[in-house]
Formats: C-alpha cells, sequence, structure tokens
C-alpha cells in the first residue's frame, strides 16, 4: 500500500532510542614531550637524515585518538551537589583517553622539500567530567575537534655511529561531547537539545581546628 508524505504536520510516534541524562561539551589543552626522535632516511636517496636536511621551522604534527581503547570509563562515583538551592545526587566520572601523535618534518629545498615522517609515540590523558550518570547509563565521548601543533623542536647532532635526533614539544587541543545515554522505548514530538554549561568542582573545604576548652584553659585569672 502506497503511503502519503507527510508535509507541514506531525506525527506521534514510539520509537527505540537513547535517552540522554546528560550532556556537556568540554574543552581541554594540554603539553606533549617527544624526545630522541631517530630522524629517517631520506625517501629518495635512501641517505640517512642529518640535523643539518631538515628546516626545524617546518615541524608539524598530527594526532589521532588510539587504534585500541582510545577512550576509557574508569569508574563513577556518587557525590551531592546543591544546584539551584536544591540537593541533586551527581556522578563523578573518571575517563582515560589515548591518542597517538605523529610528526613530520620537511627537508631542505636543496634536498626535494619533501615532507617526512620522524616517528609517533603513544600518551595518555586522564579527566574528571561531574555528569548525571548513574549506574545502568552509558558515557559516550566524541571529539568534536583534536589538533595539535609544534611549540618547540631542536635536534642533537649524533656521531659518526649514532643517529641525529629530534626532540619536541607539542600542544594539543581537544573538543569533546561527553554524553550520559540509556536505551529507552518512548513517545514524543520532539526538538533538538542544547548541551548545559559546565558545572565547577566544588571548593576545596577550610581548614578546620578542634573544638576550646576556655573554661579550663587558659587561666584567666577565676579558675582555682
Amino acid at each position: 500500500m502506497q503511503m502519503d508524505n507527510l508535509t507541514g504536520g506531525q506525527e506521534l510516534l514510539c520509537i527505540n532510542t537513547e535517552k540522554v541524562y546528560d550532556w556537556i561539551l568540554n574543552e581541554a589543552t594540554f603539553d606533549l614531550s617527544l624526545s630522541d626522535l631517530d630522524l629517517p632516511v631520506n625517501p629518495i636517496t635512501g641517505d640517512q637524515l642529518e640535523c643539518d636536511d631538515i628546516d626545524l621551522n617546518s615541524v608539524t604534527c598530527d594526532v589521532t585518538p588510539a587504534d585500541v581503547d582510545p577512550i576509557v570509563i574508569l569508574g563513577r562515583e556518587n557525590q551531592v551537589f546543591i544546584v539551584d538551592g536544591a540537593e541533586v545526587t551527581l556522578q563523578i566520572v573518571n575517563i582515560r583517553k589515548n591518542f597517538e601523535v605523529t610528526i613530520f618534518v620537511n627537508l631542505l629545498p636543496e634536498l626535494g622539500g619533501n615532507i617526512v615522517e620522524v616517528g609517533s609515540a603513544e600518551f595518555t590523558r586522564c579527566e574528571q567530567v561531574i555528569l548525571c550518570a548513574p549506574e545502568g547509563t552509558d558515557i559516550d565521548v566524541t571529539y568534536t575537534d583534536l589538533d595539535c601543533f609544534v611549540c618547540t623542536a631542536s635536534c642533537d647532532a649524533g656521531t659518526t655511529t649514532e643517529v641525529d635526533e629530534l626532540d619536541v614539544t607539542v600542544t594539543v587541543r581537544l573538543c569533546q561531547s561527553i554524553q550520559s545515554t540509556f536505551d529507552v522505548t518512548l513517545e514524543l514530538v520532539a526538538d533538538f537539545c542544547q548541551p548545559r554549561d559546565i558545572l565547577p568542582f566544588p571548593p576545596c573545604p577550610a581548614p578546620s581546628m578542634p573544638a576550646q576548652c576556655p573554661v579550663v584553659f587558659p587561666a584567666n585569672g577565676n579558675n582555682g
């Protein structure tokens, strides 16, 4: 049976979907040091590259999520917060993120100016976020932006038997969408949602001191 297309109207639907319990956008920037990266061979001539063969001002990087376990949810812990004057139990979620960063460099123009891959390294960063994410919900982390740039680069000349090495510091910037979700069946007519503002962590407690005993100390001249 052919069904007419619906235009200009809405229809009540029963669907299987994911309920979003909470949703935040989070931004982070961090530095990474990569040391003692052996310079590769010239891909054209096959000769071992040396510090004088590369343009240190052209060192670049590329960062990608790790192929294995790019996102690991380490656990979650309940904590009571005061939001708009009311107590609410939220969860502090521990997240581990694994990345791989690759370093590239340009050869000098007289050597062809080719871009050469120097090497790569894996690294890990962890963070905590506050979510409404009770046990049973899933934590979904999606990168909306992931980029890097080289802050500093230096080259250490080796000896006649050692390969010259590149030392690089990289700044990584990431933007991520973090949601807690649960599979549900529901009826709805939907509009687009927006992420909420990030809740700050509660301040550190002020120092406290034990209760004093002014009745007995210090002596005020009236005791005894």
